[in-house]
């Protein structure tokens, strides 16, 4: 599948760059996310005419998470949780309980911006987790999670 990039797509171009794709990755991911067009010649013509709008709001998004990143850049998240004698936590913390917690520190962050290496978190202590808000831009952030009393 023929596709003509929309949008910067991590491992694969930047925008305007025409790549071919696996079916499946176009018509599930790249094309109903908006990522993404077919290349036929009619959408060619029609993103060219939209190019310098789309490169501006690429560039607007890109500054934006520059300045959510410099902002960031010495954050330490703490989350209380139900644990055990030995440390344990009584279910885990996922991405959605970090983007919550940093939502309610000031910094808007989404669920999908939150990459967890090595899964849930399911022990109390300090972990390294990283905050993904551009294409280009990771910040690592250290979750510290305590015991409830």
């Amino acid at each position: 599948m023929d596709v003509i990039l929309l949008q910067k797509v991590a491992n694969l171009g930047n925008i305007g760059d025409r790549v071919k794709v696996r079916s499946g990755f176009g018509r599930n991911y790249l094309l109903p996310e908006g990522k993404a067009t077919l290349a036929t010649p009619d959408n060619i013509a029609r993103f060219e005419a939209r190019r310098a709008e789309l490169e501006k709001a690429a560039r607007e998004h890109l500054a934006s998470a520059e300045e959510r990143a410099a902002a960031m850049k010495d954050f330490k998240l703490v989350i209380s949780a139900k644990a055990g004698t030995e440390g344990k936590l009584f279910g885990s913390i996922g991405t959605a309980d970090i983007s919550e917690a940093c939502t309610r520190q000031g910094f808007k962050v989404e669920r999908s911006e939150v990459r967890l290496p090595n899964g849930p978190l399911r022990v109390v202590g300090e972990h390294a987790v990283v905050l993904h808000l551009h294409a280009d831009i990771d910040v690592p952030v250290t979750v510290s999670i305590v015991a409830e009393e």
